[in-house]
């Protein structure tokens, strides 16, 4: 009698694999030999920005969700392996045109240091590296894969300011329904037994990212619908948000009934992977109902997508693609020594804060705040009071060469330092040429005015500084760049703030030549 050992379900799905792999055409031997080729010059070429990226992904909390996004693109396309292996592949040479766009993209985000742009273009390389290689036919038949590496890329920052103020509204109408006696200021609600803020922690935006991410996985798998696909992603967007409103919501009314350090520990608690796996079974248990998408649908169908196969290529087809695909990509990281300077226009030995006629240098004194440049060349703050005793704090940072290290307009500079005590409360009505906004650290309030230099051009916006970053390294513009900031305690009103603000800056003078003069050159 024989006795035969017993076969490991994994050690049959191994030699499956091994199976099809040998049963792959040379052609598409070649064509993944190609491509892996094209990914890893890729890789090398940006190897920062790859590294910039995981790096991120492992470290900030709102994008965590991206590191399951490559397991689950290879998980996609095993799924619609057979249907893509039933295609013949054939290089699609103009899209080296896109890689070579991309690269331009790429060259632009690295000179104007926008580290989205970067990361953007190289999820987008990756991306359109495959029809080049592979064909639009095999492209399309992964389009689904290709669209989802979309959600590879860091974004969503952007939303958090908006996402606080919705937070905060929704729960103080939420109190206000329970009959909780509750004040909002900006981000602040206070009720009798406790302050709390809307932080950015507490935004909800890491939740809504994911959701986003989820949802549209959970669309594409189970739905067929064009109609009932967008209803999965718009109801989960709307549900993470109405979600997240009523948990802040039932932070501040579990404190009204017991007290505020019981109920940011029950916050904390709930809001976890928790929180998140309660709304996600909530999608998934509504959604069940309306799945219209039997679990063997197969992805495409190969003969509609490729009725008749195209005129095989040869070896020298693919490296040709490849080959082009390297060649519009490296042109890009190649110029960018050509185009950065490398020399400031002044070097920039110190900054003297400016004497402002009618107003006193005087001692700091207060909240202590300060904005956060620490990577300027040089900077000075002073605080100035007038004769009806009004303070004013200064603040001027000067750069003489902005460069990847020391960058004015970059993650961690700013108003609020990054895991400060500061928070941001409201934006003001913008002074000409600056940007206004309320901080607040209880018991201090504080209205900011800020201006920032770039070349020859006076901004609030961060966004247009970039640009203006951009176009003066482009053109071999000047390279002095400086922020200038502006602000004041709220012992009054907000109108007395601004009063205060403004009537220093009538006499302080234009905030370009008070950030040139403060610059003194070695």
């Amino acid at each position: 009698m024989n006795v035969q050992s017993a076969v490991k379900p994994e050690d049959v799905d191994a030699r499956a694999a091994a199976s099809e792999m040998q049963r792959l055409s040379p052609e598409w031997r070649l064509s993944l030999a190609a491509w892996g080729a094209l990914v890893a010059a890729i890789f090398l070429l940006l190897w920062r920005d790859v590294v910039d990226l995981v790096m991120l992904w492992w470290g900030n909390a709102t994008y965590q969700h991206c590191l399951l996004v490559p397991p689950i693109i290879a998980y996609l396309v095993y799924l619609r392996r057979r249907e893509v292996t039933a295609l013949v592949p054939r290089p699609f040479l103009p899209a080296a045109l896109v890689l070579f766009v991309g690269g331009i993209g790429w060259l632009l985000g690295e000179i104007a240091g926008v580290a989205l742009v970067r990361h953007t273009a190289l999820i987008g390389l990756l991306m359109f590296s495959v029809p080049l290689v592979f064909g639009l036919t095999v492209a399309r038949g992964l389009l689904f894969p290709l669209f989802y590496a979309i959600f590879m890329i860091p974004f969503g920052d952007q939303l958090i300011p908006w996402l606080q103020i919705v937070t905060a509204k929704m729960s103080i109408e939420l109190l206000d329904l329970f009959q909780v006696p509750a004040y909002i200021d900006g981000v602040f609600i206070e009720i009798p037994n406790g302050s709390f803020h809307v932080a950015e922690a507490c935004s909800g935006a890491r939740f809504l990212i994911a959701m986003i991410a989820f949802s549209t996985l959970v669309a594409h798998l189970c739905f067929k619908s064009t109609l009932r696909r967008i209803t999965c992603v718009v109801s989960a967007v709307v549900l993470a948000i109405v979600a997240n409103g009523i948990r802040a919501w039932g932070t501040i009314y579990i404190a009204w009934h017991t007290d505020p350090s019981f109920a940011q520990g029950v916050d904390h608690v709930v809001y976890g992977w928790f929180f998140f796996a309660l709304i996600m079974i909530i999608v998934l248990g509504v959604g069940w109902f309306f799945f219209d998408r039997p679990a063997d649908d197969p992805a495409f169908d190969p003969a509609r997508l490729q009725p008749s196969p195209p005129r095989l290529v040869t070896r020298k087809g693919f490296v040709a693609a490849a080959a082009a695909g390297i060649a519009a990509v490296i042109v890009a990281p190649a110029y960018t020594s050509l185009v950065v300077d490398h020399e400031p226009d002044v070097r920039i030995a110190a900054v003297l804060a400016p004497e402002v006629a009618g107003w006193t240098k005087v001692d700091a004194a207060g909240s202590g705040w300060q904005p956060h440049y620490d990577n300027a060349t040089a900077s000075a703050a002073q605080t100035y009071v007038d004769t009806a005793g009004r303070r004013v704090d200064l603040f001027v940072a000067v750069y003489e060469l902005q460069t990847e290290e020391a960058e004015m307009i970059t993650y961690g500079n700013g108003l609020i330092e990054p895991e400060g005590d500061w928070s941001w409360s409201r934006d003001l009505a913008n002074p000409e040429g600056g940007r206004a906004i309320q901080i607040q650290r209880r018991p201090w309030t504080r209205d900011i005015w800020q201006y920032l230099l770039v070349g020859d051009v006076v901004t609030g916006s961060d966004y247009e500084a970039k640009l203006q970053t951009l176009m003066a390294r482009l053109t071999s513009g000047p390279t002095l760049a400086g922020v200038l900031v502006l602000s004041t305690e709220r012992t009054g009103g907000e109108q007395a703030g601004k009063a205060a603000l403004r009537d220093f800056r009538a006499a302080m003078g234009d905030p370009q030549t008070v950030i040139r003069n403060a610059a003194i050159a070695e």
